[in-house]
Formats: C-alpha cells, sequence, structure tokens
C-alpha cells in the first residue's frame, strides 16, 4: 500500500523513533532516555561503594585486649599509680597504621632498676610477622618508688592481609 513505503517524522524536537526488525516502532522520548542513565549511574555507584567497603572492611586490623604483666614493676593507668592495668586495648588499626597506648610503670623494688620489654603468645601466630610492639622507653635507671610513663605502639604493616582479630601478651620486666 502506499502508506507502507512512508516515514513518520517524529512530533518533538528531543524523540527519536526506534525501528526493530518486527512491524512495530518504539517510541523513546528524552525523559526514558534520562530515567535509564540515572538508573545506571545508580547501580554502577552501589557496586562501586560495594568494593570499597568490602575492601576496607577486610583490610582492618581489630585487636583484643591484651594481657600486659609488670615483673618488679607495675603497670598503671594513671601518674598516681591508683588504677593497675592487666591488659591493653588497641583498638581497631588500619594497614599501615599504629596505635599508641601510655601506661605509668613504677619501680615496685628496693634497689634500681632498668626495664626491658618482651612479648609471647601472638594469635594468629602470623600476627608476628606484620605486627611490631616499641616503646619510648629510653634505658633510664628507675630509682626504688620512681614513676616513669611510657608509650607502647603498635605499628601495623601496611602489607597486612587476612588478620582481622589478634592478641599478645607483653611483660615488662626490671632487671636490676
Amino acid at each position: 500500500m502506499f502508506w507502507q513505503g512512508l516515514r513518520k517524522v517524529p512530533n518533538k524536537v528531543n524523540e527519536r523513533i526506534v525501528k526493530s526488525k518486527g512491524s512495530f516502532v518504539i517510541r523513546i522520548g528524552n525523559r526514558i532516555h534520562r530515567r535509564v542513565v540515572f538508573a545506571t549511574m545508580c547501580l554502577l555507584l552501589v557496586v562501586i561503594l560495594i568494593i570499597i567497603i568490602s575492601n576496607s572492611v577486610s583490610s582492618t586490623v581489630v585487636a583484643n585486649a591484651n594481657f600486659i604483666r609488670g615483673v618488679g614493676v607495675g603497670i598503671y593507668w594513671d601518674p598516681g599509680c591508683t588504677n593497675r592495668t592487666l591488659s591493653l586495648d588497641w583498638g581497631t588499626i588500619e594497614p599501615g597504621a599504629n596505635s599508641t597506648v601510655t601506661v605509668y610503670v613504677r619501680n615496685e623494688g628496693n634497689s634500681a632498676v632498668s626495664l626491658w620489654k618482651a612479648t609471647s603468645n601472638w594469635t594468629p601466630s602470623v600476627a608476628l610477622d606484620y605486627l611490631t610492639l616499641s616503646w619510648t622507653y629510653s634505658g633510664r635507671i628507675l630509682s626504688a618508688d620512681e614513676v616513669i610513663p611510657i608509650d607502647l605502639i603498635l605499628k601495623v604493616s601496611p602489607a597486612v592481609s587476612g588478620i582481622t582479630d589478634f592478641s599478645f601478651d607483653v611483660v615488662i620486666n626490671a632487671a636490676g
């Protein structure tokens, strides 16, 4: 017929005609196009957020409260030595970061001493490969009943992988 060869002209400037191989015509307006683009962008944003959140959760290192013990010295939270501590809570530490806890160490013996620290009971044992405990103790000799503040610094390697929870024991010994 005569009408079959004619093509319909869009009646709006931002409207176009999409012909499929079938015999029907689909009109796609600018509004629908914007909705499709918006929905695609939202979906892409959700996927990116999921990836970011999953990577940040899997790379976070969380410490349990760790046991700390003094041999010949007392370990306290306050300079007046009224609140003895038996554990340290490092909180949440990101790879490549560190956490610092300040304790007050008092020589509870009758003679002057120097201090040394040791760690043990790392759980999981592979945590020892990625975590380093240092302190600000300078080697100073402590007289009887002397109190000094010491920062314990736990550093986490940026290469840490697969550790989301750990614990270890700290012992501060008096040597005199």
